[in-house]
């Protein structure tokens, strides 16, 4: 007779749980590459430890132009996964973000934040927001990291993610709006095809977030006051025709323009596509103009 301890308990998009408390994540661990000086593109990455417990770290990436005279927008950027997968130093996050900084010429800054099961959720939250102040230590030009002294322009900073990393950047930029960040000045978030509540995947988001407050927890569903007083100019959304998430996209796009947030937003929908399609072929036409429109995002004011 099988142990009651290999019963099932839970079962998810992205993962199962035991009677036990084991945790099996449906997909294998992604492949990690080193940072790297990237001989096609001139750009150059290097990763850099903020805390070791919790472990948190970044890569950053400057592109070839880098000059210290001029300096240049940052980009901070949360990767996707579903808050259990995924990496800042996967293939496919460094590949894509090596291609934007070389295509904006600007400076990006990919946070590895905590995972669940290891670290459930709010680790997610509290490690980028810890990572964005750790960006910030450095406007003053005497932080720990020479490239963000050197090369970062912190009155143009930027945060963006993709899926995960969506529903994060909004959190992130709420806290901007609530408490501010010294030294920097946000002008825009991108949320690539983001996560919020309104699907199937919220009993997981619950699942994962053991001290949530239920359906209405305002990283789930953002509250109307957290959506008026976001810490930035501009806001672009991406939300994908063939995604589950398409219509919390869209909602959230909705809720915002009516919030009494006074900056711009825009949405746009990519006609025919998966969910974060972009990542899998940089090299395909329509991935090709979602980084194009978010690349022109960033530097439009330049």
């Amino acid at each position: 007779m099988a142990s009651s301890d290999e019963e099932i308990t839970h079962h998810f998009r992205f993962f199962h749980e035991y009677k036990d408390g084991r945790v099996v994540i449906h997909r294998p661990p992604v492949e990690k590459i080193p940072p790297s000086d990237d001989p096609v593109t001139g750009v150059r990455s290097k990763d850099a430890v903020i805390s070791s417990e919790p472990a948190v770290s970044v890569r950053i990436f400057i592109p070839k132009s880098a000059d210290s005279t001029q300096k240049l927008p940052l980009l901070f950027y949360i990767h996707g996964g579903g808050f259990c997968m995924q990496s800042a130093f996967s293939v496919q996050y460094h590949d894509f973000l090596n291609t934007f900084v070389a295509k904006a010429n600007v400076i990006a800054v990919s946070v590895e934040y905590g995972l669940f099961p290891t670290r459930p959720i709010p680790a997610c939250y509290e490690d980028s927001w810890a990572a964005l102040q750790w960006v910030a230590s450095h406007s003053n030009r005497n932080g720990p990291e020479p490239w963000l002294n050197d090369y970062a322009d912190f009155q143009r900073v930027f945060i963006a993610g993709n899926s995960a990393g969506g529903n994060i950047s909004h959190t992130l930029a709420v806290r901007v709006g609530s408490i501010g960040l010294p030294g920097v000045k946000v002008i825009g978030v991108v949320l690539l095809h983001p996560y919020f509540g309104g699907t199937d995947d919220d009993r997981m988001w619950l699942h994962m977030c053991p001290t949530n407050g239920g359906l209405e927890d305002p990283r789930l569903k953002p509250a109307a006051g957290d959506l008026a007083r976001l810490g930035c100019e501009r806001v672009l959304i991406f939300v994908a025709e063939k995604d589950h998430l398409m219509d919390v996209g869209k909602r959230y796009y909705e809720e915002l323009k009516k919030s009494g947030w006074g900056g711009s937003v825009e949405i746009v929908e990519n006609l025919g596509e998966e969910h974060c399609f972009h990542l899998f072929n940089l090299k395909y036409d329509k991935a090709v103009a979602v980084i194009d429109k978010f690349v022109s995002f960033v530097i439009q004011d330049r």
